[in-house]
């Protein structure tokens, strides 16, 4: 009990730094802005009037508040989701499942001198299967039920990040711990959005000008630890990135990432949290049948309308795409999907609408790592897999649709339906997988 009070205090201190702090910048920010729009004070004296407030204000405030001098920011963040989630198969023995379920993140950021910044953040979490103290590793979802029993916070980012060059034309940072995903991939054939991995990432950033953008990532991803062996698993791997605006109107990204997984044996479905389907496996312990070098491309293109019927600001329109191939696997090697964004919700009053289709063969790639509400029905246990009825995965292909509407900055609605089904039914078996999954979901941001 009084760690709990001494964690209480300090989370309650630090909150008070935080309002403090963001109050008196609004608050001076508002006053000069003022001042500049009646022409008292030219910009550059506004300028120089808010960098010398802030530094006076961060030099008593530290006083005051004993916090290090070489604290300069303290950021929260986060947001709540509520979601009915129904799942349905076309399987006449399926019986559909209606659950309520939560998602709450909430995370703190300090920025240090000498470019340095440490992270935390905190997720509901769900663990996987009920005699198991490993939490969900693509999924912050926490179902409501056990007769209002308590529920898990696990940590879901702990971090430092080093940002030794920041110029306008180049940046430079590295990052170590357990931190947000560094990949961009506009679908989750590669990544579940929930997956915050763990281990080491670099990434250098050039811009010519102010149109084109060109980024290179470099990675090494802990999988496990294994006790017993040092063949542990990691994932190595590297991205390339072309973000160009080419006109007011339009834009572009492309992208191309090598990604491979080390020491595959010791993915067994016992060594990890075992939430997917789809690989093929081998032997009793259900180790991945071949190995995971593949290479991940992507591509997409958006118009930005002057407007659009009950949207109250310009209107994008993206459409894109993304590809997988596993070198190593001599059949079902290969993913894809498609799809379509019109509107992007996120500031009151505008909404958006997206469509995807995907198609992952079976061993394009690791099973554990890919999105985790599009899944398929297996009226059978998978061979090697140690579960049956709606699994995600690989080995799935499907449709996708969801609408958005943003009540305010900080609120929205969604709907999505997911209409899938499996691209090969497990061995000896001949039965519909078809399944549909709905969300009707609201989000606060905070």
């Amino acid at each position: 009990m009084k760690t709990l009070r001494l964690n209480g205090r300090f989370l309650a201190a630090a909150a008070g730094m935080t309002i403090a702090i963001n109050g008196h910048a609004q608050s001076v920010d508002a006053l000069l802005d003022k001042l500049v729009d009646k022409g008292v004070l030219s910009v550059k004296e506004a300028n120089d009037l808010r960098e010398e407030s802030d530094k006076n204000f961060s030099t008593a405030f530290a006083a005051k508040s004993g916090m290090p001098d070489w604290v300069t920011s303290l950021r929260f963040n986060g947001d709540l989701r509520l979601r009915y989630d129904r799942i349905a198969a076309e399987d006449p023995a399926f019986v559909p499942r209606d659950r309520f379920r939560y998602r709450l993140r909430f995370g703190y950021t300090a920025v240090l001198r000498d470019n340095w910044e440490i992270g935390l953040g905190l997720t509901s979490t769900e663990q996987v299967g009920k005699d198991s103290s490993a939490a969900d590793p693509i999924s912050n979802n926490q179902t409501f039920g056990d007769n209002a029993a308590k529920k898990a916070i696990g940590i879901d980012k702990v971090y430092v990040k080093w940002t030794p060059l920041n110029s306008a034309q180049w940046t430079l940072n590295s990052t170590l711990g357990k931190f947000d995903n560094p990949y961009v991939f506009p679908s989750t054939i590669l990544f579940d959005r929930d997956y915050t991995p763990e281990g080491f990432m670099q990434e250098v950033t050039f811009r010519p000008n102010d149109h084109h953008s060109f980024k290179a990532l470099g990675t090494a991803f802990i999988l496990d630890e294994i006790a017993s062996d040092t063949h542990d698993p990691y994932l190595f791997g590297g991205q390339l990135r072309w973000d160009a605006n080419w006109s007011s109107k339009v834009q572009s990204s492309v992208g191309g990432a090598m990604l491979s997984v080390i020491n595959r044996a010791s993915l067994t479905n016992g060594a990890i949290p075992n939430v997917g389907g789809g690989n093929t496996r081998v032997g009793p312990t259900g180790v991945p049948a071949y190995a995971f070098n593949s290479l991940y491309a992507d591509a997409n293109l958006t118009y930005l309308f002057e407007r659009a019927p009950f949207y109250n600001a310009a209107f994008p329109v993206t459409v894109g795409a993304d590809y997988i191939h596993n070198f190593t696997a001599p059949r079902d090697n290969t993913g894809y999907s498609f799809g379509v964004t019109i509107g992007k919700a996120g500031k009151k009053g505008l909404w958006e609408i997206n469509y995807r289709y995907t198609d992952l063969q079976a061993d394009a790639w690791f099973e554990e790592f890919v999105e985790s509400d599009f899944g398929a029905n297996y009226k059978f246990t998978q061979p090697g897999s140690g579960g049956s009825g709606y699994r995600s995965g690989t080995n799935i292909r499907g449709h996708w649709i969801k609408g958005t509407y943003s009540f305010y900055d900080s609120f929205n609605v969604s709907v999505a339906y997911f209409l899938t089904g499996l691209i090969h039914n497990p061995p000896g078996s001949a039965y519909d997988s078809g399944a549909g999954r709905l969300f009707v979901e609201a989000v606060w941001k905070y």
